[in-house]
C-alpha cells in the first residue's frame, strides 16, 4: 500500500505550520486609506456635527422665512456731539472716529461702521450687524444728532449668521472653516464605500441616484 506524504511533513518538524500566502501587492495600501478615511470621517463629524446642525436648521429657517418673522424693536434717541468734531463750514473733514468712539460708549453699539457720509449741513451713520441695525443723522451746525437703533428677532440673527450678512471677516472666515469640513466629511464618507465590498454597488448607485434627482429638480422645476 502506497502512502502519499503531505506537504506540510516534508522537511518539517511535528507541528509546523504551512507557510502563510505572500500578501497582494497594493493590499497593504488599501488597508491603511480605508483606516484612515474611518477615522477622518468619524472624528470629523463629530467636531463639525454643531456646524452641520445649525447650518441645515437655519438653511429651513431661511427658506420659510415668513414663518418665523418676529417682531423687530425700534428705540429712538437724542443727544449733542461736540461741536469742534463737525469740522469747518463746507468741509468734509469731521472726526469720524470720535463719533463712531462716542455714539459707542453711549448707547452701547457693538456693530460695524458699515456707511459714513458727510456733506454741508450733516453727517449719515450707519452700523449694521447680524439682527441689528443703527443709524445717526447728525447736524453739524449744532453737533446734535437722532439715533434709531433696531433688534430683530433670534431668528433674524441666526438667518443672518448663515448668509454671512454684516457679519465681518472674522465669521467668514468661520464659514469657509465649515464648508471645509463639510466637504471633507462627504469625500470622506465617499472614499468609505469603495471598500465595503458587499454595498458598494448599492452605496454607488444611490449616490448617482441623489445627484440625478436633484439636476432634474433644477432642470426642470427651477431653470
Amino acid at each position: 500500500m502506497t502512502t502519499t506524504k503531505s506537504p506540510i511533513s516534508v522537511g518539517a518538524e511535528p507541528g509546523d505550520l504551512p507557510p502563510s500566502p505572500p500578501a497582494r501587492p497594493g493590499l497593504h495600501w488599501k488597508r491603511r486609506i480605508a483606516s484612515l478615511s474611518r477615522w477622518l470621517h468619524t472624528y470629523l463629524s463629530m467636531f463639525s456635527f454643531m456646524i452641520l446642525l445649525f447650518f441645515a436648521l437655519t438653511g429651513f429657517t431661511l427658506n420659510h422665512a415668513d414663518w418665523f418673522a418676529g417682531e423687530s424693536a425700534t428705540s429712538k434717541y437724542q443727544g449733542a456731539l461736540d461741536r469742534a468734531w463737525m469740522g469747518a463750514t463746507g468741509s468734509k473733514d469731521v472726526a469720524k472716529l470720535e463719533i463712531v468712539e462716542y455714539l459707542r460708549r453711549v448707547h452701547g453699539i457693538r456693530s460695524a461702521v458699515s456707511d459714513f457720509q458727510v456733506d454741508d449741513e450733516q453727517c449719515e451713520i450707519s452700523f449694521k450687524g447680524p439682527g441689528y441695525e443703527a443709524g445717526a443723522i447728525v447736524d453739524r451746525e449744532t453737533g446734535k444728532y437722532e439715533l434709531s437703533v433696531t433688534h430683530s428677532g433670534f431668528v433674524a440673527v441666526v438667518n443672518d449668521l448663515h448668509k454671512g450678512r454684516d457679519t465681518g471677516t472674522k465669521w467668514s472666515g468661520i464659514i469657509d472653516f465649515s464648508a471645509i469640513l463639510m466637504t471633507l466629511v462627504s469625500l470622506t464618507g465617499l472614499t468609505l464605500i469603495f471598500f465595503l465590498t458587499k454595498r458598494r454597488f448599492s452605496g454607488l448607485a444611490l449616490f448617482a441616484i441623489g445627484a440625478l434627482f436633484f439636476y432634474l429638480v433644477y432642470a426642470v422645476l427651477v431653470r
